[in-house]
C-alpha cells in the first residue's frame, strides 16, 4: 500500500533539476528518423514548443557536445511573455561569469506555429507549457515522425489520456521515441535510497502495508513561489487554472509516483487497470 500527500504552499523553496542529456542522447541513437538528423550532422537539435514552464529552459543549463547551440523556438503570438521568460533564463546562462553557455534561440511567433515546426520538422521536440495543449502537440509532434522529449503531466484529462495512449502508439508506429522529463530519478538521494533498499541486509523486504499503515508514503510541500538560477519565478496566468494546469496529481505527485514505481518495482511493468487503486 502506497500513500502519496502533496501540498501547495505561498513560500521559497529552491528545487534541485538535471537536464536528461542522456535522454536526447538515447533518443539521437535509438531513432534513425530522417528528421533528426536533416543538415544538422550528428549533433541533436532542440525545438522548444511553446514553452511556458520554466523546465524548458533548465534544459539548456548547461551545453553538450551532442547538442546543437542553435535552437529553434515555435509559439504563439499570445505566448510572447512566456517565451521571453524563457529567453531571459537562456540569456542569464549565455551570460554567467562562471561556465556560461552560448546557445543561439531562432524564435518563430506566428498563429501558425505549430504548422510552421510540424513542417521544417527537424529535431526533438522539447514541451513545457500550459497543460491543457501539451497532449495535443504530443499527437501532432509524433505523428509528423519527431522525437518528443515532454514534461509532466502529459495529460490532464480522461480525453488527454485516451489521446496520449494513441500517441505512444504513433510512436512506436513511426519509429520515434516519446519521452517524459523525470529528473527526480536522477537526485543523488533518490539514487542512494533505490541502491540501499534493494539490499535485503539493509532494508529487509518491502511490506505489503494497508491504508492505515501503507509499506511507502511520500510527503512533500511545493511551492507557488519560489526562485529558479537565482531568480524569482513568475508563474503564468494558466498555471492558477486546474483546467490548464490541471489538478493535483500532474505536478510534484507525478514525481511520486514514478519514483515509487521506479524505486520499489524496479523493472516491472505495472499495469493501470490492474495494478492500481
Amino acid at each position: 500500500m502506497v500513500s502519496i500527500i502533496s501540498s501547495t504552499v505561498n513560500k521559497i523553496k529552491i528545487p534541485g533539476y538535471l537536464c536528461l542529456i542522456f535522454t536526447l542522447m538515447l533518443i539521437q541513437g535509438c531513432s534513425d528518423n530522417k528528421h533528426n538528423k536533416e543538415g544538422r550532422g550528428d549533433k541533436v537539435h532542440l525545438l522548444i514548443l511553446a514553452p511556458g514552464h520554466f523546465h524548458a529552459a533548465l534544459l539548456q543549463k548547461s551545453m553538450y557536445p551532442q547538442i546543437d547551440s542553435t535552437v529553434n523556438v515555435y509559439a504563439p503570438p499570445d505566448g510572447k511573455p512566456e517565451v521571453q521568460a524563457y529567453l531571459d533564463l537562456i540569456d542569464k546562462y549565455n551570460n554567467r561569469p562562471h561556465n556560461p553557455t552560448h546557445w543561439k534561440e531562432v524564435v518563430y511567433t506566428g498563429p501558425d506555429y505549430l504548422e510552421k515546426m510540424l513542417k521544417e520538422k527537424s529535431g526533438v521536440v522539447v514541451i513545457a507549457g500550459n497543460n491543457r495543449k501539451k497532449t495535443d502537440y504530443i499527437k501532432k509532434s509524433v505523428d509528423a515522425g519527431l522525437n518528443v522529449l515532454a514534461d509532466k503531466p502529459m495529460a490532464i484529462t480522461k480525453e488527454g489520456f485516451n489521446e496520449l495512449k494513441a500517441a505512444f502508439e504513433d510512436a512506436k508506429k513511426n519509429n520515434v521515441l516519446l519521452y517524459d522529463i523525470m529528473t527526480e530519478r536522477y537526485v543523488i538521494t533518490n539514487e542512494l535510497q533505490k541502491a540501499f533498499s534493494l539490499l535485503p541486509e539493509v532494508f529487509g523486504e518491502l511490506e505489503k502495508g494497508t491504508l492505515k499503515d501503507p509499506a511507502v508514503a511520500f510527503e512533500s510541500v511545493h511551492h507557488f513561489y519560489k526562485e529558479v538560477s537565482g531568480k524569482p519565478l513568475v508563474r503564468p496566468a494558466w498555471y492558477f487554472d486546474v483546467k490548464q494546469q490541471g489538478e493535483g496529481i500532474v505536478d510534484v505527485t507525478t514525481h511520486f509516483v514514478d519514483l515509487i514505481q521506479w524505486e520499489c518495482f524496479s523493472g516491472e511493468v505495472l499495469d493501470y487497470k490492474k495494478d492500481i487503486r
